[in-house]
């Protein structure tokens, strides 16, 4: 996981000598980011059930393996068409990782035991986001931007060994019952939903490609839930939406990932726009919440073991809400008052993303762990798409009304990007409901070793009374 934020974080930074290189467009460059999110969006949910009947070693393995020739044909892209195309193959094979990676740690340890691991794989993102501008930035100027796609090259391959010697082996589930129509119609939906969500960005909503794809989504996903009940052996079993605690843990995932994302896009926006930071500094203002967030994730995993996922997702969703309110009040202010409501922000999601991971396998019977467990990172990165399109859109209108600020506490001169922090409580608000649904305690696996050893432990802490 770490291997892939680091990877897309360094190559973002230097999208801007790519388009010159090759002379493409505002809007042509673009696809390289969107190519590689789209096939991103379609592979997350599919990798997690492809899992279930193929094994999480095969299936992992083959991940990096085509993010590795992504790499590749970056690389040695001669053209912009072929640096697409090497972009949309490191995005189906890179959404093996952040999928199977809680997969794995779901079906290696047992329930009360998963949310310190899960932790210590999220805190990867914060640490990957931090150190990949610095380290693009470094590499790309010393050694050009293909020698980025070559350094992720040569990080998956050398991964490989290691996740075929320790990750487990086997699907659990008989691989003729692969129902690859069901999987299909889901990856088409995620896919067309990002895409409309990318094309409202820079025509609007109305956009014929923005509603049209929205459209054919919603047909996709309806077809993915007719077919899930008309068939005996589904994608996934129709009761995994009928899982009260489940469908609270991905709602809280889209919804909390909606916020956090939105304010990690629009917080170098306000200060390098009203604030007037170079960019450079605008990346100090960020680099606080990532530390935090990489600090504390494996923390309140195993808290959330502890516990129970309830409590800290419903303490962090409540951090993540005053301070977006608060960065809402002092947007436009000092940037060190902004780097302080981002780590609050960052703290918050700390103490959602963790718990969430585990929330959601808890809630999952063994047979569903690698379908279930898609679906949720699936949604986190939808939400991660869809957050910094609709505050886009939203601070778009604001800067066009020329109206005053919507918070009554407000009383600087950045009156829209005080407004676009405030419209993102109300996600915080629906995810603050939907925490509500999730269980309030785990109900730990146990051994039969352990069980045998409990009364013998018991006895011997008595003798040493």
């Amino acid at each position: 996981v770490f291997t892939t934020v680091l990877t897309g974080t360094m190559i973002n930074v230097l999208i801007p000598i790519m388009r010159a290189e090759f002379g493409a467009s505002a809007a042509q460059i673009g696809w390289v980011i969107t190519g590689y999110s789209i096939a991103y969006a379609i592979g997350v949910p599919l990798y997690g059930r492809i899992s279930d009947f193929f094994g999480v070693r095969r299936v992992f393995s083959a991940g990096l393996l085509g993010f590795a020739l992504g790499g590749l044909i970056c690389a040695l892209a001669p053209s912009f068409a072929v640096l697409v195309l090497g972009r949309i193959v490191q995005g189906i094979g890179g959404a093996a990782v952040p999928a199977l990676a809680f997969v794995a740690v779901a079906k290696l340890l047992p329930k009360g035991e998963r949310g310190g691991a899960m932790g210590l794989v999220a805190s990867s993102v914060g640490i990957g986001a931090a150190v990949g501008p610095v380290v693009g930035g470094a590499v790309g100027q010393l050694l050009g931007w293909r020698a980025l796609f070559v350094g992720s090259l040569v990080l998956m391959l050398l991964l490989i060994p290691f996740a075929r010697r320790v990750l487990p082996n086997g699907g659990s589930v008989d691989e003729r019952r692969f129902d690859l129509a069901g999987g299909v119609l889901l990856g088409l939906g995620a896919g067309l939903f990002l895409f409309s969500i990318t094309q409202a960005q820079g025509a609007g909503f109305a956009s014929a490609s923005s509603w049209g794809s929205f459209l054919g989504a919603a047909l996709a996903l309806a077809g993915f839930v007719w077919r899930i009940n008309g068939i005996s052996h589904p994608f996934v079993s129709p009761a995994l939406f009928k899982n009260r605690a489940y469908v609270a843990a991905v709602v809280v995932g889209f919804f909390s990932m909606l916020a956090n994302l939105s304010a990690l896009v629009f917080i170098p926006l306000l200060v390098v726009e009203v604030n007037g930071l170079s960019p450079g500094a605008a990346g100090l203002v960020l680099t606080p919440g990532a530390v935090a967030l990489a600090i504390l994730s494996p923390l309140t995993g195993r808290l959330s073991d502890r516990i129970g996922v309830r409590l800290p997702i419903v303490a962090g969703l409540m951090i993540m809400g005053f301070s977006t309110l608060f960065i809402s009040t002092f947007a436009g202010g000092l940037p060190v008052m902004i780097a302080v409501g981002l780590v609050g922000v960052s703290i918050g999601f700390a103490f959602v993303q963790s718990p969430a991971n585990n929330a959601a396998a808890n809630a999952l019977p063994d047979t569903e762990v690698g379908g279930g467990m898609g679906i949720f990172a699936g949604a986190f990165f939808l939400g991660a798409g869809t957050g910094p399109a609709l505050m886009g859109a939203f601070l778009a209108a604001r800067e066009e009304s020329s109206s005053g600020a919507i918070n009554p506490l407000y009383i600087l001169e950045a009156a829209p990007f005080s407004d676009t922090f405030l419209a993102m409580v109300p996600a915080l608000f629906i995810a603050l409901i939907a925490a509500f649904g999730l269980r309030g305690h785990i109900e730990r696996s146990i051994s039969d070793h352990e069980r045998s050893e409990r009364p013998r432990k018991g006895f011997r802490r008595w003798l040493g009374t």
